[in-house]
């Protein structure tokens, strides 16, 4: 979850890399990007057109939609904020990833209806990914409206929510948020050892009930507190033969 992040100089950037240059070297390491930015604000164009240059043919970005979407108004009366990120967003084309709409604890049950007629209006092209913090809506009703648009519930690794084990697409988005409360991030190191989890979850990967479905997963900063180590002990677990 992101790149720009100078406290990875050393273990993970060349020391003397310009941050200009982050997004390039990380892209020669991994495959894909969750982008964080967005939740606070539509991206600039420059910014798809400069990410979408910087990164080779095969890499994609998954990005957040704004909080003035998901938090501010919930999906109510916000049309054409959706288009507006939708548009600059599609500037990266073939590099265009999920899109995650992120759901606060006070989105409910009451927001279903609300969901499925936003889920309506998104153009069909692009991946919808789909997490929530309540506990109420892990539920039949709410798996069958993400079904109907091939929507993703995203499989969170988190201390306020359980392990979800639901497919409700064509493809799997995990994203391991962790703990900030116990793990401050910034460190540029591993900090909580979690390489059991890791290697657990490598096994729930290989073991998906389609062994062809494409996942996506992203680690942030505050569950190890070394995300790039992560991945990496991730991706040789899952490439491990049993």
């Amino acid at each position: 979850m992101g790149w720009s992040y100078t406290f990875w100089r050393k273990n993970f950037y060349p020391e003397n890399l310009s941050s200009k240059e982050f997004l390039a070297y990380y892209a020669t390491q991994f495959n894909t990007v969750e982008v964080d930015s967005t939740f606070y604000r539509i991206p600039r164009k420059q910014s798809m057109v400069d990410w979408k240059q910087q990164t080779p043919s095969g890499f994609l970005f998954s990005l957040k939609f704004p909080k003035i979407i998901t938090h501010v108004k919930m999906l109510k009366d916000c049309q054409e904020e959706a288009r507006v990120f939708i548009d600059r967003v599609g500037l990266l084309q073939e590099k265009l990833g999920p899109l995650l709409l992120q759901f606060p604890f006070s989105f409910g049950n009451e927001h279903v209806i609300i969901l499925r007629e936003f889920l309506d209006t998104l153009p069909k092209e692009h991946r919808y990914v789909v997490e929530i913090r309540n506990k109420k809506l892990l539920n039949d009703s709410f798996y069958s409206i993400l079904r109907d648009y091939n929507a993703v519930l995203a499989w969170v690794d988190s201390p306020v929510m359980p392990l979800i084990n639901e497919e409700t697409s064509d493809f799997i988005c995990i994203r391991w948020e962790g703990d900030r409360r116990s793990v401050s991030g910034t460190l540029g190191k591993i900090e909580v050892d979690r390489a059991i989890n890791i290697r657990l979850w490598a096994d729930r990967i290989k073991h998906l009930s389609d062994s062809q479905k494409e996942v996506f997963g992203y680690f942030s900063k505050y569950y190890s507190g070394y995300p790039p180590a992560d991945a990496r002990e991730l991706l040789k677990a899952v490439e491990t033969k049993e």
